[in-house]
């Protein structure tokens, strides 16, 4: 089951033509996978804290299929579809949340990711194996 995370499309988030610049999805995903991590018992600052490492993002890759406008409100989900040792490849939607008013209508697909990201020791950003106990409560 995927994570769900609420946005909202705000002036700051479009472009001139007045839909959501490509870019910002990245941030919305980002947000996603930290809110994700949250919701799991982890904060990236203490995960650095405890552990010496971190996780950092090796690819992305995206497709646009519907744009987003000012005001609209979408959900961001995040759901790992591999775990590596040292990785996880995490499969994200950004989706148009129906109109108050017709619930019945199924979110739209606007944009789609598969984000790579690899743990790294903190200090010197070199690859690691992700520790076992964080490993274990990502994969339930």
């Amino acid at each position: 089951m995927a994570f769900e995370w609420p946005v909202r499309i705000y002036w700051e988030d479009t472009d001139a033509g007045g839909i959501v610049f490509y870019a910002n999805y990245l941030k919305f995903f980002e947000r996603a996978r930290t809110e994700w991590l949250r919701s799991k018992g982890f904060q990236q600052h203490t995960m650095r804290e405890q552990t010496g490492g971190m996780f950092v993002v090796t690819g992305a890759d995206l497709r646009y299929h519907r744009p987003a406008r000012l005001d609209d409100e979408l959900i961001v989900t995040a759901a790992v579809s591999e775990m590596g040792r040292a990785s996880l490849t995490i499969g994200q939607k950004a989706l148009l949340k129906p109109a108050q008013m017709n619930q019945a209508t199924p979110p739209s697909l606007l944009c789609e990711a598969t984000i790579r990201i690899g743990w790294v020791d903190a200090a010197t950003m070199r690859p690691s194996r992700i520790p076992g106990n964080l490993l274990e409560q990502l994969s339930s």
